[in-house]
């Protein structure tokens, strides 16, 4: 399971999704699905764009959880 840390980057940087929205471009939507964790998958360009919002590395944002159900 993939984990993403967006909301925990958001409220660091004291950021809404509007913020994150018009500072990368990215819809809301996008935004939306990722801060909820719903998202089941995500353009590597949008990745790339949060990355660099957050000055961040990728294993800041996204994290893989290990899990025993791999059903």
């Amino acid at each position: 399971m993939i984990k993403c840390h967006l909301a925990r980057l958001m409220g660091e940087h004291k950021m809404r999704i509007a913020d994150v929205a018009r500072e990368t471009g990215l819809s809301r939507n996008t935004i939306t699905l990722l801060y909820r964790e719903t998202a089941q998958k995500v353009d590597l360009v949008a990745i790339d764009k949060l990355c660099l919002l957050f000055d961040c590395e990728l294993q800041e944002l996204l994290e893989q959880v290990k899990t025993h159900n791999l059903a």
